[in-house]
């Protein structure tokens, strides 16, 4: 057996293992932060019910001369919404201050624009309000559920703790 043939595989495995890990740092370490919307589109017929998700902050970001990709800066309220401060600069933050990674195709793109959902529970989850995202120090997020207009969670959510999961039935 050649090694071209063992290695292949193998540095696949280390790849997605390393996406993989990086994902859970976000979500271990990363700081929460929750994100007005402005959701449409609560149905698709190849993937089930799923909802379009489309942040209020996007619409304030100024699209002349905007990069193809770069980080905002945001700022924080004492409930932890963010709103749109402006464009990173490499200024120090402030203490109530955190970035966030976009993409500027269409329109300004945050990486989570749909939310896949249990079929037959459109209802639970038209009452969203709140995106529930989770941020790294570099920006980079992990969409970690939705949140009615008290910031509590909305529909059938997996809870992460450090040794298990569990999925709340909040859609009675």
């Amino acid at each position: 057996m050649k090694p071209a043939t063992l290695f292949a595989p193998l540095l696949g495995l280390l790849v997605i293992s390393g996406v993989i890990l990086s994902k859970e740092w976000v979500l271990h370490d990363g700081q929460e932060l929750y994100l007005k919307l402005a959701p449409k589109d609560p149905r698709s017929l190849i993937q089930g019910d799923y909802m379009r998700l489309d942040y209020e902050l996007t619409r304030k970001v100024p699209l002349d001369d905007l990069d193809d990709s770069g980080l905002l800066v945001l700022t924080l309220d004492a409930q932890g919404v963010g709103s749109f401060r402006r464009l990173d600069n490499e200024q120090a933050l402030a203490a109530n201050e955190l970035k966030l990674a976009y993409r500027n195709y269409h329109g300004v793109k945050l990486g989570a624009e749909s939310y896949l959902f249990q079929e037959g529970l459109a209802e639970c989850y038209q009452q969203a309000q709140y995106a529930r995202l989770k941020v790294s120090s570099s920006g980079s997020s992990l969409l970690i559920g939705l949140l009615d207009d008290q910031l509590k969670p909305v529909g059938n959510q997996l809870e992460h703790s450090r040794w298990f999961t569990t999925m709340p039935n909040n859609c009675d």
